[in-house]
This record gives structure tokens, sequence and C-alpha cells, in this order.
């Protein structure tokens, strides 16, 4: 423990500092160009509000830190929909359940319908995450909700309605659930669930803690000493699943879980598993193939940063960055600390972060959400950053306290990153408390749009609205029910580049995400060779695609 404590000193002294710094770090808006997305939430009927339940002069720990977002096809008509996570008001019954809204887009307009009280998919319990996956195999896409309490599991029925199966699942874990991952962790081709865990905590264990001002504020988690375990759940093939944590490995190290993304690090063949950790050393569940995992981030690079400290995980983001066939990582961090991106060679990890330029830009702000995409389909990734304090800033941007703006970055020639103004690549900027970020192409013209839910606020819809995006095409990789496949990679070769995609729904924070790949083609507009490598390791090819739509390539055809 002690050891921690020391790793903590970081994140323990994050709200010292110059509370100007956010503010004095704004660009003038006269060096601003085009703006890449616009708010379109309410005119598109995406009405959703989180409530925290924050009620001064009490300051309880999970009222900062929810909601969730996911973004998949509930009903099979090949559109985006949207589910986001309530959270409520701490140990009373919840008013506001979460919402399911179905994409009803007809025309040039995105627009959307609340079916949240037909579907039954509205949910109980202070609500955290949201995790999407198939686990039963019948082609609809089910829903895992975490809360701090019971989590649930909703059966998709196929007709846009849901039956909680939580009980008769064997899923109900009742620790504080953060973010959560379906993958085929033994390649037996059914789905298994990962469960991050933050910490153990009571509304009567609840401590009182001070922000820089000398003012009651939410503490950080090193005060509370009580880092959780996760939970590894294998699926029986049937429906069911078996508690594994133990005899996995998975329940050997208690963390503080926030962001959990799943891969092949190391190109072994087995799904590998990092959870990011707010304030102790992150993990890296290195897959044995025995059944077993072995906590490697220490030895492989990436517990920590390259100075050594234990950072305020959050959310996380894994895809090649730098093209080289490996699955680099980047976890977003508290206010006064740089994120910390880990580029992956061989298995192994080196901090590039300040020779990418994620170093400066992040670190006046709070980062949750976050994701990597080829917003703008230059044919570089560009990378999305929803940020929010946890603590009150002493000049605040709005009303709320704890509101900052979001951060888009650009992906430049020399692989390194630029911020874009105007900031958050919004008109006139946005300020609000961010977490969830989830990105998805809700009106399929080939721009990745983004959701974010903010803290006691509306939800952001960002509609792609960038005025020179180059081409495009996109993949839906599925199985032979029809389901998205997690974790399968498709490798496009165009103009002598061959670029490598993950499917992937998990990562980000609180967040699941369209499960379609999409890459963009800069200024070619040829055909492209597409090659499927499936988690079994078993390789299709596809011939070659059109660019501009997106293709539907199916397990064994």
């Amino acid at each position: 423990m002690n050891v921690r404590r020391v790793a903590l000193i970081g994140i323990a002294c994050t709200a010292c500092g110059d509370e100007r710094a956010a503010v004095e770090s704004t660009p003038p808006e006269s060096s601003a160009g085009p703006a890449w997305f616009a708010e379109v939430a309410a005119q598109s009927e995406l009405a959703f509000t989180h409530t925290s339940g924050h009620r001064p002069p009490t300051y309880r720990i999970p009222e900062i830190m929810g909601g969730g977002a996911a973004l998949f096809d509930a009903d099979g008509d090949g559109k985006l929909d949207v589910y986001l996570v309530q959270s409520g008001t701490l140990g009373e019954p919840r008013t506001r359940p979460n919402r399911l809204f179905r994409n009803v887009t007809a025309g040039a307009e995105l627009r959307f319908e609340d079916v949240t009280d037909s579907s039954g998919a509205g949910g109980s319990g202070y609500g955290m995450g949201v995790a999407t996956g198939d686990y039963d195999a019948d082609g609809d896409v089910d829903l895992y909700v975490t809360n701090w309490g019971a989590n649930l599991l909703l059966r998709n029925d196929g007709d846009f309605t849901f039956t909680d199966v939580t009980a008769t699942a064997g899923v109900g874990e009742t620790s504080w659930g953060t973010s959560a991952a379906f993958l085929d962790f033994d390649a037996d081709g059914v789905p298994d669930l990962y469960v991050a865990n933050y910490i153990d905590w009571t509304i009567g264990g609840e401590i009182t803690c001070r922000n820089a001002m000398g003012t009651v504020d939410y503490c950080n988690p090193d005060n509370y000493e009580s880092p959780a375990l996760d939970t590894l759940f294998r699926g029986n093939g049937d429906g069911t699943f078996t508690d594994v944590s133990e005899s996995s490995g998975i329940a050997s190290e208690p963390g503080t879980g926030l962001g959990i993304v799943c891969s092949d690090f190391d190109g072994d063949g087995r799904v590998d598993i990092f959870v990011a950790n707010d304030g102790m050393p992150d993990f890296l569940w290195r897959n044995t193939a025995e059944g077993r995992f072995e906590n490697v981030a220490a030895m492989a690079g990436c517990a920590v940063d390259q100075f050594g400290v234990a950072k305020a995980g959050m959310g996380v983001a894994a895809i090649d960055v730098d093209e080289d066939g490996d699955t680099d990582l980047l976890v977003g961090n508290i206010r006064e600390q740089t994120d910390s991106f880990y580029a992956n060679q061989n298995g192994l990890f080196v901090d590039r972060t300040l020779a990418s330029g994620l170093g400066v830009t992040s670190r006046p702000f709070t980062r949750f959400g976050l994701g990597f995409f080829d917003f703008d389909n230059d044919g570089r990734l560009d990378l999305y950053q929803a940020n929010g304090r946890v603590n009150r800033q002493e000049t605040p941007f709005t009303d709320d306290p704890f509101a900052e703006p979001d951060v888009v970055m650009r992906g430049k020639p020399d692989g390194k990153f630029e911020e874009i103004l105007p900031r958050g690549g919004v008109a006139h900027g946005l300020f609000a408390t961010g977490r969830a970020a989830a990105f998805g192409d809700f009106d399929d013209d080939g721009g990745i749009d983004v959701v974010v839910v903010n803290r006691d606020a509306p939800v952001h819809l960002l509609r792609n609205v960038h005025p020179a995006r180059g081409s495009w095409i996109g993949f839906s990789v599925v199985d032979e029910h029809g389901a998205p496949v997690p974790h399968a990679r498709v490798k496009c070769t165009h103009d002598g580049r061959a670029v490598m995609r993950e499917v992937r729904v998990e990562s980000s924070y609180l967040a699941a995400h369209d499960p379609r790949v999409h890459i963009g083609l800069g200024t070619y507009g040829g055909a492209v060779d597409v090659e499927v490598i499936w988690p079994s390791g078993k390789r299709e090819s596809y011939g070659e695609r059109a660019p501009g739509s997106y293709h539907v390539l199916r397990a064994g055809r």
C-alpha cells in the first residue's frame, strides 16, 4: 500500500496549481478554421439530460463519474440507434430511466424517436456505463449496463424490446461497475464479459475532502484506500455465464478501473485486456491461452508514464496509429497531467506522448471519453476528447464549476497531432462536464459523428459537417447470424498502402461505439482490396470494394 501511495502523489495534488491555466490556454478564435461539427441534439429530438443527484453540501464520489452511451443497431435496419445511461440519486429509487432512441432519419436531417417505454430498456439502479454484444448468438445486439450496485443484462428480443435476463444469465455483478466489454478470450466462439470496477464505496462510508480552495469537494479515489477487483465472466454457450475472476487471475490485483479496451497487443493470436486505472498503475492482462491472465503492464511499458508516474487514467483508445501493424494505446488523464500515448513495438510500449504533440494541449483539461477516428477522411487519424473537471474551478467557464470545452486534435503528415479551432470543432464552442463519448456514422455519409453525455446537462450530438472531407470506405463485419464480430481485423490495401483496422465497440469511457470499420482514403478514389482476419486466426479475402459506402463482410462468404 505504501508503494501505491507514493505513485499516487501526482494525482493527489492535481487540484493544486494555477486554476486559470485552462482559461489562459484558449487560443484566439481569429485563428479558427471551419467547424468540423454541428451540435444538433435538440433539433434531432435526442432529448436526454443526465442527472447526478448531487445535493449540496454533500459530495458523494459516484455523482461526478457518470454517465454512459452506446451506439448500436437495435433492430437490424442498418441505422445506428442510441442508448443513454441515467444515474439518478444515490440511495433512492430512480425516477428517470435510461433512454433508448430509435434512429428514424429519412432525409437530410437526423431524427430520433424515444422508444424507452415500449422497449423495456429503461433499466434501474444508479447508472454508469454500457457495453454491447450478441451474448446469445441470435443476431441481435444486447446491452450490459453497469451501475453503482447491481448491473443489468438486457436481452434484445429482436423487435425493439428488451428483457432483463441478469439473474438467469448469472452476471449480476454488485460492485461499482464502470466500463465493460464483451470479448471471446478463450476463442470458443462464445462471447465472454469483462467488467471494470472502481472502488469499494458505500454511502455511509463517504468521507469529507477539500479542494485547493479549501472548500468541500469530491475526493480523489486514493483517499478511500479501497481499490476494487475486476470481474471476468466466461460465456457457457447456453445464454449463461460463469464467474472465472479468480481462476483466470483477474482477481489477483485490485485497481480503480475506469476505461477498458481489448486487443491482441502482443500478436500471439489471443485477445488481451487493457484497463485504465485512476491514480494507480494501469493493467495489461496478457491472455496466456490456458484460461488465465497475467498483468504484464509494468514489463510491457504501459503501467506508468515515462517518468514512472501512475496517472489518473479515465478513458482509453486503442488503434494502430502509426500503421506498423501493432495496436497502440492512448490513456486520458486528469488536469495538469498529460495524456499517455503508448506506441506499441511488437508487444512492448514506448511513451511517445510528448513526441506526438499530445502533451501540451491536453494538460489544462480533465479528459474522459476519447477516440481516434479520421473525421476529415484525409487518411490520417484524428482525436476527439470529451473534457470535464472532477474538482470545482476557481475561475469556471460557466455556471457549472466542472465544465470544460472538448478538444479535437488533427493528425498531421509527420505523425504528430495539433489542435484544431474552433475548440472542440464546434462554432462558438461548447462547455459542459463531458463524460462518455461514443462515435459512429448516423447518416451513413462517411463522416464520423459523436455523442457526448454530459454530467447534469443535456447530451451533445455532434454531426460531422467538415466541409472538405476526403474519400472513404466502410465495412460491417458480421458473423453467420449477422451480428458484429468484436476484434476481427480488416486489412485494406490501396494505392500501395495497407491499413489494418479492428472491429471495436468498447473503449473511450463508459461507452460502446458503431461496430463498423471506417477508413479515410484522402484523395484516393479507386477500388480497395479487402481481407478479414477473424478472431480465430482464419483469413478471408473479399476482393476489391468501391469507396463511398459501407460493405457487409459476412464470415464464410
